[in-house]
């Protein structure tokens, strides 16, 4: 399981102003500010890209794999309090489209194309034997609007065929699949081990 964490600060290297004045002032700070606020995503960007440009794409990997790029401050993990109400979109994809895919899909979430503000929490790929799995993860599974556009989003910038099947799970299904899978499994000289990615 490979992780993607690359910690993405602002560089704060502008000029301050304190000085109190007129509202044009006042307008220019905030121009000032926005300013700002777009250098800063700009510069995450650019490092996020210069990582990036190193990584084996997933298409090139082989076995058992899988990449996760969440949200600063976000883990890959269920129980996150980002993640606990949430849920995510699934593609299964045969092999050969992964990179091509999730390289889409990075693009779209920096690009902000799902438009749905907070919402996305991280993407997942999973490198598999005869498949590949693409996954994006969303904050609340009940607002059926918000997902509903997160895969009409998807399927565009993935550019999926019509007929493409899309599973969208809940966290809370996933949880309790891996528990009444691991009460079921039958144990043969010794403790049932189970290790279930999703």
């Amino acid at each position: 399981c490979v992780s993607i964490k690359s910690s993405l600060k602002d560089d704060d290297s502008g000029d301050h102003d304190q000085d109190q004045g007129s509202p044009k002032d006042s307008e220019k700070e905030k121009t000032d500010e926005e300013d700002k606020e777009q250098n800063s995503s700009k510069k995450k960007v650019e490092q996020f890209w210069r990582f990036y440009s190193h990584m084996i794409r997933p298409g090139d990997l082989t076995g058992h794999s899988d990449f996760h790029l969440f949200k600063e401050g976000i883990k890959p993990m269920w129980e996150d309090d980002a993640n606990k109400m949430g849920g995510k979109w699934i593609i299964r994809l045969r092999k050969g489209l992964a990179s091509r895919c999730w390289e889409n899909l990075i693009l779209a979430m920096l690009g902000e194309q799902f438009m749905v503000g907070e919402e996305i929490c991280g993407a997942v790929v999973s490198v598999r034997f005869q498949e590949d799995i693409i996954s994006i993860w969303n904050k609340t599974a009940s607002d059926q609007a918000t997902t509903a556009r997160i895969r009409d989003t998807l399927r565009r910038v993935l550019n999926l065929p019509p007929n493409t099947i899309m599973e969208y799970k809940t966290h809370t299904d996933s949880i309790k699949y891996v528990f009444v899978t691991s009460l079921t499994l039958p144990s043969v000289g010794g403790p049932a081990q189970l290790a279930i990615s999703c």
